[in-house]
């Protein structure tokens, strides 16, 4: 499972959305935005932070703890 954060180099949240992956327990890397114009483009993303796995878009902002438990909770599952 590919997990991004991508956000603006600028954002005052993606560390502790970082965090917040590194405290349930999931591999995850930073991308930003300004590196990545054309991704940004394809996603349709204007906001920061966003969280991608497996090249899709599932936040397109920084979700409490409890989304993010349930959200992987649910894919563990599948």
């Amino acid at each position: 499972m590919d997990v991004v954060i991508l956000a603006t180099r600028g954002c005052s949240h993606y560390q502790n959305f970082s965090k917040e992956l590194d405290d349930i327990g999931i591999t995850h890397r930073i991308t930003y935005a300004e590196d990545n114009p054309e991704l940004c483009q394809s996603l349709a993303i204007r906001h920061s932070p966003n969280l991608i796995v497996d090249g899709n878009v599932i936040f397109r902002r920084q979700p409490d703890e409890t989304e993010l438990r349930e959200f992987f909770k649910r894919i563990h599952q599948n």
